[in-house]
C-alpha cells in the first residue's frame, strides 16, 4: 500500500481564512456589546431591610440609610397583603367568626359594630375590612374588588366608618396580593432608592387591570420590573397591554435566572413580553437561594455574586439579609458588611452599581454569517479530505463537495433565516475545528519523526511550543462558534447550545478514525497502515481477557463520568476538594481555567508528543492523542456558553493552556526520573 501522504487542500484552507475574518468581525462586535453592558443593580427586598430593622432594634430609617451607603441601589417591593396591613396597622381584616364570638362573649363594645350584627349583617364565613390610613385604604379597597368583583365585595357603614365585607375564606385573604402599595414606593424613594417592583397577575387579567397597574407604578422611580408567581401581569389574555405599558415607561423586564443556573425561571408570557418588548429591555436577575446563603461565609457570597455577574451576564443582584451575626459583629454589622463587600468587588471587576444595563440589539450582518457558513462548510470537506484517500487525491471531488455543504449552509443565512443552520454550523465548528488542528499536528509530527530529539529540556520546548500552536489553531473553532450563534437571544440565553455533551465525545472519535489511518495501533506501522475498518475488524476480533473487560469497564465508566459532570442538569456531585481547587484558581486567574483541560487534555498532549519522539507503544500514542483531543475540544466548546462574555472564555482557555503546559512539562519531568530509575535498576539487576 502506497505511503497515506494526506495533502491539505489550499483552496479549502482559504475558504476558511475567509470565514475567520468574517467570524472574527462578528465577534469584535459582539465584544463592544458586552463591555458596554457593565452596570448591576444591586437590589434587596425592602421587607428584608424592615425585618432587619425590627431584629436589631433600630429605627428603619437608620437601617435603610446604612443600606444605601453600603451600595444598595435599588429595594424590591412586592404587593401588599392583609397579613402585611394588619402588621403595620394601615388596614384590617378580620373574620366574620371573630366579630360574632366577641359580640356573643361581650368584648364587642362599640355600638356600630353591634348594630351591624344584631342587623344580620355580619356573616360568620365572610371578612370584613377597615382602614386606617386613607390612601391605603382606598388602594385595597380598589383592588379587591378588581379581583373579586362587586358580587363578592360591598360597602357597609360601621358609624361614620366605611367597612367592606368580603366573601372570601379568611386565611386565604390574609396572604392575597392587593397591588403594588404607594406609600411603600414612596419611602423607598425618598431613601434615595429605585423601586424593583414585583407585582403579580390577576386571574383572568385584563388590559384594565394591567393599566390600573401600571397607573400605580406613575411618579415612582422604577429600576426594574421582576413579576412574580408563575405568570408575568397579563397573562394570557393582556399581555400586550403589558407590553405597551412597559414600552411607553422605557422600562425593563427582569426575568430570574433558573436555579439550574439555565435560562429562566418559567413565568407564563415571559417570552411574550420579553421578544415584543425587545431583548434589548430585558436584563438577567440571581439570587442565591434561601437555604443556601446561611451555608455561605461572607467572602464566599461576595465571590459568588462577582463570578456570577462575570461569567453569566446577570446584572440585577437580588440580595438576602442573613439572619445570624457573623463572629465578633452585630447583625446590622454583618449585613452592612456584606453589602459593602459586595459593592467594592464588583467596583473592582469592572462593574458599575444602580439600574441595571441591558444588552444593545445585537444581529450580526446577514453577510458575514453567511461567508462564515461558507468556512465551516471548508473545514467539513477538509476533514473528509484527511480520513478519506480517494477524496484526498480528488480537488475535483473536494470544490463539488464544498459547492453543496456551502450552499446548504450559507443560502438560507443569506436570506435573513437559517437559525437551525447556525446551531449545526457551531456544532460543526466546535467538534470539526479542534479535531483538524490536532490532525494537523500528526501530520507535521510525522514528517519530522527523525528530527524530534528526545533530549528532555528540547523536548519539552518542543511539546509547549506544539501545545500553543494547536490551540491557535483551535480557537478558530471558537471564533466561528461565536460568530455563527452570537446574537442577544443567545447571549440573555433565550436560545441556547444544545450541543455540549456531544462536543466532549465527538472530536475524539474525530480525531480517533484520522489516527487509524495514519498509523497501526498493533504493529507501530505508520503511513501504510491497512486503514480504520480493518483496524476495528483487528479489535472486534482480539481474544478479550477478563482483565481487559475489568479495564474497559473502569475507562467507561470514566467516560460516563466526564460526559454527566458537563453541564448543570446532571445531578453528579463535586467533590469538596475539587470546589476548593477551583476556587484557588478562581483567585489566581482572571477567569478560572477548566479542569479538563489543565489536569487532563494539555498534561496529555505533552505526553503525547514525548511518546512520538521516543517511539512508545502506538497503543499508548493512540490513546494519549485522544486524551489531548479532550482538552482542545474543550477549549472551543467553553465558547459555545454565550452568555459568558467572549473575552473571559478566551482567557479562561489561554490560563488553562499555560497551566496545563507547566503540569505536563512536570509530568515529563516525572516520567524521565522514574525511567532513569528504572534502568539504573536493570543495570544493576545485569551486574549480579
Amino acid at each position: 500500500m502506497p505511503d497515506k501522504v494526506f495533502h491539505y487542500s489550499k483552496f479549502l484552507i482559504a475558504v476558511i481564512l475567509v470565514g475567520l475574518v468574517a467570524a472574527l468581525t462578528i465577534d469584535v462586535e459582539r465584544h463592544h456589546v458586552e463591555t458596554a453592558n457593565t452596570r448591576v443593580d444591586m437590589a434587596i427586598d425592602y421587607e428584608g431591610l424592615q425585618e432587619l430593622a425590627q431584629r436589631e432594634g433600630l429605627p428603619e430609617d437608620e437601617v435603610l440609610a446604612q443600606a444605601k451607603d453600603a451600595g444598595i441601589t435599588s429595594l424590591a417591593v412586592y404587593e401588599t397583603t392583609f397579613k402585611k396591613l394588619n402588621e403595620n396597622g394601615k388596614a384590617t381584616a378580620i373574620a366574620g367568626a371573630r366579630l360574632l364570638e366577641s359580640y356573643h362573649d361581650g368584648t364587642l363594645t362599640d355600638p356600630a359594630w353591634r348594630n351591624l350584627v344584631e342587623q344580620g349583617k355580619i356573616v360568620g364565613t365572610e371578612a370584613y375590612v377597615t382602614g386606617h390610613d386613607a390612601q391605603t385604604y382606598k388602594e385595597v379597597k380598589e383592588d379587591l374588588i378588581r379581583r373579586l368583583g362587586t358580587d363578592r365585595v360591598t360597602v357597609l357603614q360601621a358609624g361614620n366608618q366605611e367597612v367592606l365585607a368580603v366573601k372570601a375564606h379568611y386565611e386565604s385573604l390574609l396572604k392575597m396580593n392587593l397591588g403594588m402599595p404607594t406609600d411603600e414606593m414612596k419611602k423607598v424613594n425618598d431613601a434615595g432608592f429605585y423601586v424593583l417592583a414585583r407585582p403579580s397577575n390577576y386571574e383572568k387579567c385584563t388590559d384594565d387591570d394591567v393599566k390600573a397597574v401600571f397607573a400605580r407604578l406613575d411618579g415612582f422611580k422604577i429600576s426594574e420590573i421582576v413579576f412574580s408567581g408563575n405568570q408575568t401581569l397579563g397573562a394570557p389574555g393582556a399581555l400586550m397591554a403589558t407590553i405597551d405599558e412597559m414600552k411607553s415607561r422605557d422600562l425593563t423586564l427582569g426575568l430570574i435566572e433558573a436555579t439550574t443556573q439555565l435560562q429562566f425561571y418559567k413565568q407564563d408570557g415571559m417570552e411574550e413580553i420579553a421578544k415584543n418588548l425587545g431583548y434589548d429591555r430585558v436584563a438577567r436577575l440571581y439570587s442565591i437561594p434561601k437555604d443556601e446563603q446561611p451555608k455561605l461565609k461572607i467572602d464566599t457570597a461576595v465571590e459568588r455574586w462577582a463570578n456570577t455577574d462575570m461569567e453569566r451576564n446577570i446584572r440585577i443582584d437580588l440580595l438576602r439579609i442573613y439572619d445570624k451575626p457573623s463572629p465578633n459583629m452585630t447583625l446590622m454589622e454583618t449585613n452592612m458588611k456584606y453589602f459593602r463587600d459586595t459593592h467594592d468587588a464588583l467596583v473592582q471587576h469592572g462593574f458599575t452599581v444602580g439600574p441595571s444595563d441591558t444588552f444593545a440589539s445585537f444581529y450580526p450582518s446577514k453577510w458575514l454569517r453567511g461567508i462564515l457558513m461558507l468556512g465551516v462548510a471548508a473545514a467539513g470537506v477538509l476533514y473528509l479530505s484527511l480520513v478519506i484517500p480517494r477524496l484526498n487525491a480528488s480537488r475535483k471531488w473536494q470544490v463539488i463537495l464544498f459547492v453543496v455543504f456551502g450552499l446548504l449552509a450559507a443560502v438560507p443565512v443569506f436570506m435573513g433565516a437559517g437559525s437551525k443552520i447556525r446551531v449545526l454550523a457551531a456544532l460543526a465548528s466546535a467538534n470539526l475545528f479542534p479535531s483538524l488542528a490536532v490532525i494537523g499536528l500528526l501530520d507535521y509530527i510525522r514528517t519530522k519523526r527523525d528530527e524530534l530529539t528526545k533530549h528532555l529540556i528540547p523536548l519539552m520546548v518542543t511539546a509547549v511550543i506544539a501545545l500553543f500552536v494547536t490551540g491557535t489553531l483551535s480557537y478558530i473553532g471558537a471564533a466561528y462558534l461565536s460568530g455563527a450563534l452570537a446574537d442577544t437571544e443567545y447571549l440573555l440565553e433565550f436560545r441556547i447550545f444544545r450541543g455540549i455533551k456531544l462536543t466532549f465525545v465527538l472530536p475524539m472519535v474525530l480525531v480517533g478514525i484520522a489516527f487509524l489511518q495514519r498509523f497501526d495501533i498493533f504493529d507501530g506501522r505508520m503511513d501504510d497502515t491497512d486503514g480504520v475498518v480493518e483496524q476495528l475488524k483487528k479489535i472486534l476480533d482480539m481474544p478479550v481477557r477478563i482483565k481487559t473487560l475489568i479495564g474497559l469497564a473502569f475507562v467507561g465508566l470514566a467516560a460516563i463520568v466526564f460526559v454527566a459532570r458537563s453541564g448543570h442538569t446532571s445531578g453528579m456531585p463535586v467533590s469538596q476538594t475539587e470546589l476548593h481547587f477551583r476556587a484557588m484558581l478562581e483567585q489566581a486567574f482572571y477567569a478560572r481555567p477548566r479542569t479538563k483541560e489543565l489536569l487532563i487534555g494539555h498534561p496529555a498532549f505533552l505526553l503525547a508528543i514525548m511518546a512520538f519522539a521516543r517511539k512508545w507503544p502506538t497503543m499508548l500514542l493512540f490513546a494519549l492523542v485522544l486524551v489531548a483531543t479532550i482538552g482542545q475540544g474543550s477549549m472551543v466548546e467553553t465558547f459555545a456558553h454565550m452568555r459568558t462574555p467572549i473575552y473571559m472564555s478566551f482567557l479562561r482557555g489561554i490560563g488553562g493552556i499555560v497551566l496545563g503546559a507547566g503540569i505536563g512539562a512536570v509530568c515529563m519531568v516525572l516520567i524521565e526520573l522514574w525511567q532513569f530509575v528504572l534502568a539504573k535498576a536493570k543495570a544493576a539487576a545485569a551486574k549480579k
